[in-house]
């Protein structure tokens, strides 16, 4: 079994199990989640192909199972799934046992409004830089949406975020190069800032969580189209 495929194997089994816990009933969420994992994917997946075809990144065939679709490894067109479905509940974990874990208006303003400057200015000063470009403009148009579609999911989100990049980093962080002799992902450095924690890129921090937070958004939007309740 590929590292790549045993990381997304040990990231999805213990939520899967959990989704049953009677405080979290996570499987109630799965209608609205599975329709907003398929849409966000593709979505993800487009960009991935583009950049995997014109070598801004790529996949090291030593790391991976060797079944390759659209350039992409199998494992990466499963990362969509498995990724999201982890964070995801992670998040509705905190607020089932955390009921009050949120950060007040004022304080979600700022922090939104600080992200989304940084960010611009990122663009600005790296507008050369392919990857970097994309992923920092998808985070400034998934506030600015969360914004303006749902303020009480970036309160709680932001708080959740946090707790969520614990296993994040450390996927990531192996998948980077962390721990092991080579990378499973690596990038051009012409297309990124160059500035990472650890091994991450910084781009891969503003990649998840655009990732998570319109899978979120989406969640709500199908909840509505399924005339049920929105449930951050």
């Amino acid at each position: 079994m590929s590292l790549y495929l045993t990381l997304l194997i040990l990231s999805i089994i213990f939520p899967l199990v959990l989704s049953f816990d009677r405080k979290v009933a996570f499987y109630r969420h799965w209608p609205a989640l599975f329709p907003s994992l398929v849409v966000t994917g593709a979505l993800f997946i487009i960009f991935d192909i583009y950049f995997a075809r014109q070598g801004i990144w790529g996949f090291n065939p030593r790391y991976h199972s060797g079944i390759v679709i659209a350039d992409l490894p199998l494992e990466e067109w499963l990362f969509f799934i498995v990724i999201p479905y982890a964070s995801i509940f992670i998040h509705y974990v905190i607020i089932a046992y955390f009921p009050k874990a949120f950060f007040s208006d004022r304080t979600s303003i700022i922090i939104t409004v600080v992200l989304i400057s940084v960010l611009i200015l990122g663009v600005i000063v790296n507008l050369q830089e392919a990857y970097t470009l994309v992923y920092f403009s998808a985070m400034i148009i998934v506030l600015s949406v969360a914004v303006l579609a749902n303020s009480d999911l970036l309160k709680k989100f932001y708080i959740t975020f946090l707790v969520i990049l614990i296993p994040f980093s450390i996927i990531n962080g192996i998948l980077t190069g962390s721990f092991i002799a080579d990378e499973v992902v690596w990038y051009n450095r012409r297309e990124i800032t160059g500035l990472r924690i650890f091994t991450i890129p910084v781009e891969d921090f503003t990649y998840g969580f655009s990732l998570i937070l319109i899978n979120l958004l989406l969640m709500n939007y199908f909840r509505k189209l399924f005339n049920k309740n929105p449930d951050n």
